[in-house]
């Protein structure tokens, strides 16, 4: 299911760079498709310095 999913993503993600107006445009698109993966990453990080702080 996940792999349907990321190849729905990825071809919109390269039909928006291909229809892009400029550069800038494609630096933004990447930020945003960059950016859930990051918010996961630093709420899975706190939630483990959290739960090693509370076994101490």
């Amino acid at each position: 299911m996940n792999s349907i999913i990321a190849l729905l993503q990825d071809i919109d993600i390269k039909e928006k760079i291909k229809n892009a107006p400029d550069k800038g445009y494609e630096i933004g698109v990447f930020i945003g498709s960059m950016l859930p993966f990051v918010a996961l990453v630093l709420i899975a990080y706190l939630i483990y310095r959290y739960n090693k702080k509370q076994n101490q």
